[in-house]
């Protein structure tokens, strides 16, 4: 199969964020030299520069700040990266503490509110740019975008190279990108309706869960065909749990981030796991694997902290534990973001042969997932006395955690083997080149 030329817009190839490693397995064994991605800075960090060779970083070239907002954003210079670049990227994008905390704090929250984020910045196309894009000559354009900034950006290079455009969802943010602040019912509808056009202009449209595709078939009359994050099975099975035994000091593991969506869950995780341990005379641990340790984990004797570990030390860290627990928050504005989601981890979790506990509301993209091939304990409700009730069934019964077990990792060598995955993912963007 001759693979073609794919432009990238809006994510890079990296280990550390959803979109990023959903990327890279979805175009494993493609050839670098037919890859190019452009973005911003700051979504260049830990790009990965051996899969896709050629990236090119938007900045003050193509990122425009009005006056006097141009003098408060800090500037990026733009252009091609090369590959000794990738050792140095960190030192472009990163802030000084006082800084990150008045723009991130405070500067950003209020242009987002009073909606002047819209209106005093815009990307367009360089000549520098245009003469890379023109160099390239891609055959296809795959997007990712979460803002209106780079859907009208995506509109912009869609229009200049005249190329079929994929453009693939990750999380319901069409939902939550207007939902506060002045002006918050115009931007929607300007938001909504520049999102409409790039749907319409697209030639494959993707989403990240079956669920999301049901739901976007009927609020945009679109067809979105499933691509969330597939595995290398033989990666994940040289340490896939085998023992099902617990330990004197059993551990439930959650790792990723902590943010919207997931937050206070976790500590009401923590809550659960400390009435465990004082009702039972047990000492189970919660261990958060993050980028950082949240202050309210000082409270639980319970919880223990751990740094986040390379993508190559992940069979082995989720393999180790009991229990692995996939939380969402249950507030009206997590649920309304990640309704439809999958988590990049959830296959990854299955393969590694650990129980796992979904800890999410009922009308979640994943806990339809789970109970339709019954790869998890499920709790839908907001309560610790309904989590306690899961924890200590898979605790006290070792036949449900084999059981569960088996399941997942069936499901996940079925529905999620990179081999039959990215190939249908290679076929599907193959068809949309005209036969010679």
């Amino acid at each position: 199969m001759v693979l073609p030329k794919v432009l990238i817009i809006g994510q890079t190839f990296n280990n550390t964020s959803g979109g990023g490693i959903t990327q890279s397995n979805l175009f494993s064994g493609w050839d670098p030299a037919k890859l190019a991605v452009t973005c911003t800075a700051h979504l260049l960090r830990d790009s990965d520069f051996e899969i896709c060779g050629s990236y090119y970083q938007l900045g003050q070239g193509e990122h425009k700040w009005a006056f006097p907002f141009n003098y408060l954003q800090r500037k990026f210079p733009s252009g091609v990266l090369k590959f000794d670049q990738s050792t140095s990227k960190d030192k472009r994008t990163r802030k000084s503490n006082f800084r990150s905390k008045m723009v991130d704090g405070i500067f950003f929250p209020f242009l987002k509110y009073s909606g002047l984020i819209h209106w005093i910045s815009k990307i367009e196309l360089s000549r520098d740019f245009c003469n890379w894009l023109d160099d390239f000559n891609p055959d296809i354009i795959y997007a990712q975008g979460q803002d209106r900034e780079r859907i009208l950006f995506i509109l912009l290079v869609h229009s200049y190279l005249k190329k079929p455009l994929i453009f693939h969802v990750m999380d319901d943010w069409p939902s939550t990108i207007s939902d506060k602040g002045l002006f918050k019912r115009y931007w929607y509808k300007k938001i909504d309706y520049e999102f409409r056009t790039l749907l319409n202009k697209a030639t494959l449209l993707m989403g990240i869960s079956d669920a999301m595709a049901n739901e976007y078939k009927i609020r945009y009359n679109k067809n979105f065909i499933t691509f969330h994050n597939p595995i290398t099975i033989d990666f994940w099975r040289k340490t896939q749990k085998t023992n099902y035994r617990l330990g004197k000091y059993p551990t439930i593991l959650y790792a990723g981030r902590i943010g919207l969506g997931i937050k206070s869950s976790l500590e009401l995780i923590a809550q659960t796991i400390q009435s465990i341990n004082e009702e039972l005379d047990m000492s189970i641990k919660f261990t958060l694997q993050t980028a950082e340790k949240p202050l309210w984990s000082n409270k639980y004797l319970c919880v223990e902290h751990r740094d986040l570990v390379g993508y190559n030390d992940l069979p082995s860290a989720f393999s180790k534990a009991d229990i692995l627990i996939l939380p969402y928050d249950f507030s009206l504005k997590s649920i309304k973001y990640i309704q439809y989601s999958m988590p990049t981890k959830a296959p990854e979790y299955m393969i590694s042969g650990t129980p796992i506990i979904v800890f999410a509301p009922e009308t979640t993209a994943i806990v339809k997932y789970a109970e339709k091939y019954e790869w998890a304990k499920i709790v839908v409700k907001n309560k610790s006395e309904d989590l306690s009730l899961a924890i200590k069934d898979l605790i006290q019964n070792q036949n449900l955690r084999e059981k569960i077990s088996r399941n997942a990792k069936k499901i996940a060598e079925e529905k999620h083997n990179s081999k039959n995955v990215a190939n249908e993912f290679k076929n599907l963007i193959c068809s949309l080149i005209p036969s010679a």
